[in-house]
Order: structure tokens, then C-alpha cells, then sequence
């Protein structure tokens, strides 16, 4: 019984190891300890033309800096500019009303908690080098 055990033992870590011999990671073969150079954060312009939308109900992005603006529980600076009460004042894009819905699709008075944080899914635009290959293909119409 005990020869047994050993065997199957031995088996399952000459098993293992060979498992483990094919992982690769994610880096490819740059080693742990190899340093990497890091792409340099690209400035966002203070004012820019959108850019036009790849499919539908995609957030638009943010066509100018944010940089310093505060967006937590009790201030959103976003809704400073884009709220109904001041869209037209200002003269931004006024908060979508899927905003005001809650999860059962009933309108609320103000935003919803869970579209509260705008830069969850609206982030600033750039042109930048891909940093990685985009193969992504605009849905019908979108992107012209």
C-alpha cells in the first residue's frame, strides 16, 4: 500500500512540473527583473472635438481634461457643467436620461448612484499610439 502511495506520488509531481513548465506569462519572455519602459501619459488637450462613437450606447468620451476634478459621495464636478439645470448655461452635452433611471427603470429626481460616477465609463480622449494591436471594427454606421 505504501509503495503505492510513493508511486503515485512521484507520478503526480513529474506531472505537475510538466504543467507548470508549459505556463507562459503574460509579458512574454521578459524577465521578471527586466525593466520596462513605461509609454509617457499622453496630455489631454483643455477643449477638443468628440470623437464620433464605434457602436451604439457606447459612453462618449470626455473631450477635455479632468485633471483635478472631484467626483466621489458628496460632490460630483461633472454635473457642475452637464446637469439639466445647467447644460444650456454652459453649453455642454446635457446628462443622458438613462442616467436618472434606476435598476427598475424608474425615474428618479437626480442621478442614479449607479451612473453617479461618470468616469467609470466617460474618460478623456487622445490620440495616442495603440499599444497594442486593435483589430476592432466599428458595428454598421459608427465611426464615420
Amino acid at each position: 500500500m505504501k509503495k503505492k502511495i510513493s508511486i503515485s506520488l512521484i507520478v503526480a509531481a513529474l506531472l505537475s512540473s510538466v504543467a507548470i513548465a508549459e505556463v507562459t506569462s503574460l509579458r512574454g519572455d521578459q524577465e521578471i527583473g527586466a525593466n520596462n519602459e513605461v509609454p509617457k501619459i499622453k496630455a489631454v488637450p483643455k477643449h477638443q472635438e468628440r470623437f464620433a462613437l464605434n457602436y451604439v450606447n457606447q459612453p462618449p468620451m470626455v473631450p477635455h481634461s479632468v485633471e483635478g476634478y472631484q467626483v466621489n459621495q458628496s460632490n460630483n464636478a461633472c454635473l457642475q457643467c452637464h446637469d439639466v439645470d445647467v447644460y444650456r448655461k454652459t453649453g455642454a452635452p446635457r446628462v443622458s436620461p438613462t442616467h436618472f433611471m434606476d435598476r427598475d427603470n424608474k425615474v428618479l429626481t437626480d442621478v442614479s448612484p449607479r451612473r453617479y460616477f461618470c468616469l467609470q465609463c466617460h474618460v478623456p480622449q487622445v490620440q495616442a499610439e495603440e499599444l497594442v494591436e486593435n483589430e476592432f471594427v466599428p458595428a454598421g454606421k459608427f465611426g464615420q
